[in-house]
């Protein structure tokens, strides 16, 4: 609206220039700061100085000094994992910095006496507004004046239903005007303002916690105790294993001594698996981008599969925010194809067809217009208005209205105190009940001017409505029961409504949903909690509400995800475990939420919770396999320290045969399809596979490399070659353990689990072939009397591989048993 477009006269001037001007120059503006808790050069030194970085960083510097950087190649993993966690984070810092509730646009002030327009971000503290119908509301205003202005607070409150505003109502930012106008008095601005403080607490940036990577962050914990002392023991000892440091540098073979050591470092650290955790959770997001989920933070997807708690808010998840019109009941009983029932329901979609039909009357036209009805005559009409809450035509013969029916009935004559009963009968199974009256006879002669009803109309019929559920609603709420996890319905509406939606779509199956109203929720987080064991519809929430029950549920150590998709979601959604937003939600929830439903389609949910746990489910088998070389890789160095031989393998000998038993097939199990559950635990599931097998590889290196030179005759002290021959045989060895490892992991290997490891133990060994391969990675292939010998080492490996299996979990059952007994 511009200067030239008259608006009420008010009496009201408005702030004056110079006023406006020392506002501003203080400050009181509604201009927001956006910025978010995390810097560019936060993201990237999160992403960059962490512990694994560090010490491979410091393992390859090592062996670069060296001169050997064919044992460095292991570093390339730093600049791949750093940098998938710097792209994850700099996409989550844009979505944060891009949220807002509230719309940039103009806005009609009042100042000097004249109507201006100005945009969002010049309105100042005390300005008097306009307020018109379709505006979302851009600051924190109290009402002056009101021309039957009705605000949609949906956004704010959770509540579907629009809410009447008089004279002296506060108003917030972010809800929007549906009808009517007001002239307000602007009493909080910017960061002040309802809507910015939302905003503030969502932008607060908050990383998805994983189990995965505080298991493996715990192993590095670890690592780091170990690896800096064993690391200057094992130099050391292969210095010492050469003649001491004298004729190391004399000699050079100090650096031999520096990449022994870093072969038993870099083995120790599972950077394999820090890489593929990275990359299969993005594969993860870009298998359910295709199906329209996005994925705003990788390790959200692996919360999916620890989910136990869905908190789902009613408007747009369970329903979708439309209105269908259900039925229209005659108040005489008869049938809907009597000419009574025709006349009601032609008169009914008469009343609707106005210039701009709310959501409801846009149901009853859809409604009748599927059963065939088109626009009759009305000769005149009174349109629906929210403060007379009824709407009236007259078709020449007879006055119809329709409006609420406490209302339209508190106007007539008689006693319809049955009629009231039936009305909150349907009110109470979730519908939305409008009443339709007739008279016959001529309208009166100010029929438009000054509308009434006449008293001596009588109610005919019963139109009901209610909210579209979704389609998928209810097969989708069957799967999450039958996968053990909780289902709640949260909403700012009618705690009756929202329990009668939830006993349609059959929320806790067979059994009849508990529903509370939340103003009844005790205050106290314990108390809560508690509470919320035996409810599964809460209504009339509040946003700070629906963040306590988040919390509460916490408490019951509940893995908890909210949908949601107004404002008034935000808070909770961001504070749950997993936020799930809809694509047609605010801005703001969908910027806080780490699963967006693009389409808004409910149905996406198991595909998001399924791909969780497959995602989980197969890391956790996986990491087993990383595991396995940290364990062998910790014994061996220890052993080698100990006994003062020179170190069993290289750098790129893990190197090789890491990538072919661990790295590549990871990848390929990860993928795999699986939808177990997961159960909390996985640190110590990992650890107990991980030990037969790293066992059984130590014992075996470090027997082949105390007996093998004394069977052949070998000085591997002073001859390189023959050092060579031994460290060549010890990563067949490697080979072999490594796979049956894999073999243990990808079981059952009647399928293509089998395929799998023969196609890696084939691959392994025809690498030992390949003049480029072997020369690189120094490997031997061994003949005549090395040929027999690594035959025997390789049986008594795979005996010594079968007793581990047996003997290591009975040693590790019989600790915790008398761990156990010694706490109680």
């Amino acid at each position: 609206m511009s200067e030239s477009q008259s608006m009420p006269e008010t009496g009201e001037k408005g702030l004056t220039a110079a006023e406006v001007a020392a506002l501003t120059e203080s400050g009181q503006t509604n201009a927001v700061k956006s910025s978010t808790s995390r810097s560019l050069a936060d993201i990237v030194r999160a992403n960059v100085f962490t512990l694994f970085n560090g010490i491979i960083f410091a393992a390859m510097v090592m062996v670069l000094i060296t001169g050997s950087w064919k044992d460095a190649v292991f570093g390339f993993v730093i600049l791949i994992n750093t940098g998938i966690g710097i792209v994850t984070e700099l996409k989550a810092k844009r979505t944060l910095d891009k949220l807002s509730i509230l719309v940039a646009s103009d806005y009609l002030v009042r100042r000097d006496g004249e109507d201006v327009e100005i945009p969002h971000n010049e309105i100042v503290l005390g300005d008097l507004m306009w307020i018109r119908s379709g505006e979302q509301v851009p600051a924190d205003a109290q009402i002056i004046r009101t021309w039957g202005l009705e605000l949609d607070e949906s956004m704010l409150t959770g509540e579907s239903r629009t809410v009447r505003k008089n004279e002296g109502d506060d108003i917030y930012s972010g809800s929007t005007a549906v009808s009517g106008m007001a002239l307000v008095r602007v009493t909080a601005v910017g960061a002040h303002s309802y809507a910015a403080t939302l905003t503030a607490q969502a932008k607060v940036y908050k990383k998805t916690v994983s189990d995965i990577n505080k298991g493996i962050n715990t192993i590095l914990k670890f690592m780091t105790f170990l690896v800096v002392p064993l690391c200057v023991l094992l130099i050391w000892s292969q210095v010492h294993a050469v003649g001491g440091w004298n004729v190391a540098v004399a000699t050079g073979q100090w650096r031999s001594a520096v990449v022994s050591a870093v072969a038993g470092v870099v083995g120790m650290i599972p950077e394999g698996l820090v890489l593929l955790t990275s990359l299969n959770f993005a594969l993860a997001a870009i298998r359910l981008a295709r199906k329209n989920t996005l994925v705003q933070e990788l390790e959200s997807v692996e919360t999916l599969a620890r989910v136990d708690c869905l908190n789902l808010d009613k408007t747009g998840t369970v329903t979708d925010g439309g209105i269908m019109l259900n039925d229209v009941r005659m108040l005489d009983g008869s049938d809907a194809d009597t000419a009574a029932a025709h006349a009601a329901k032609q008169a009914l979609y008469d009343l609707s067809n106005e210039g701009q039909p709310n959501g409801t009357g846009q149901a009853i036209l859809a409604g009748l217009g599927e059963q065939g009805f088109t626009a009759g005559t009305v000769r005149e009409r009174v349109p629906f208005s929210s403060a007379r809450k009824w709407s009236s035509i007259f078709d020449g013969n007879t006055v119809w209205t329709m409006g609420a029916p406490e209302v339209v009935i508190s106007h007539l004559q008689g006693d319809y105190a049955d009629v009231l009963r039936q009305v909150n009968d349907f009110a109470h199974d979730g519908n939305r009940v409008l009443l339709i009256a007739r008279h016959d006879g001529p309208a009166p002669a100010d029929y438009e001017s000054d509308p009434v009803i006449d008293p001596v109309s009588r109610p005919v019929a019963l139109v009901l409505c209610s909210e579209h559920i979704r389609d998928d609603a209810e097969a989708t709420l069957a799967w999450f029961r039958e996968q053990g996890v909780r289902c709640r319905i949260i909403s700012g509406d009618n705690p009756v409504t929202v329990g009668a939606i939830a006993r349609k779509v059959r929320l806790t199956g067979d059994s009849e949903p508990r529903f509370m109203d939340a103003r009844e929720l005790p205050s106290d987080i314990t108390e809560l909690a508690r509470t919320l064991e035996d409810v599964d519809v809460l209504g009339r929430v509040l946003p700070d509400q629906k963040k306590a029950i988040v919390q509460a549920l916490h408490l019951g150590e509940h893995v908890v995800a909210m949908t949601g998709d107004g404002v008034n979601d935000a808070l909770a959604i961001k504070e749950a475990d997993l936020g799930i937003a809809m694509g047609n939600a605010a801005p703001a929830t969908k910027a806080v939420a780490q699963v967006v439903l693009v389409d808004s389609k409910f149905s996406h949910l198991p595909d998001v919770v399924a791909r969780g746990r497959q995602v989980m489910a197969n890391m956790e088998r996986v990491a087993s396999l990383f595991l396995v070389k940290t364990v062998y890789s910790a014994l061996i160095s220890l052993g080698v320290v100990l006994t003062q031989i020179p170190f069993p393998y290289l750098p790129r000998h893990i190197t090789y045969i890491g990538a072919l038993t661990i790295g590549m097939p990871a990848f390929i199990l990860a993928l795999a399809p699986n939808t177990r559950r997961y159960i909390p635990g996985f640190l110590g599931r990992v650890v107990r596979f991980a030990l037969p097998g790293g066992v059984a590889t130590a014992l075996a290196i470090l027997a082949d490399s105390w007996i093998l030179p004394m069977i052949m005759g070998w000085d591997v002290r002073r001859s390189a070659a023959q050092l060579g021959m031994l460290r060549g045989v010890n990563a067949i060895i490697l080979l072999m353990m490594g796979i049956f490892v894999l073999a243990r992991v990808a079981r059952p290997l009647n399928s293509w689990r089998g395929g799998l490891v023969l196609a890696f133990a084939a691959t392994g060994v025809a690498g030992m072939f390949v003049p480029f391969v072997a020369k690189f990675f120094a490997l031997v292939v061994p003949s005549g009397e090395m040929l027999a010998a690594t035959f025997a080492a390789l049986a008594l490996s795979a005996i010594v591989f079968v007793l581990c299996l047996w003997c290591v979990p009975k040693m590790v059952g019989i600790f915790s048993r008398f761990k156990k007994t010694r706490q109680s």
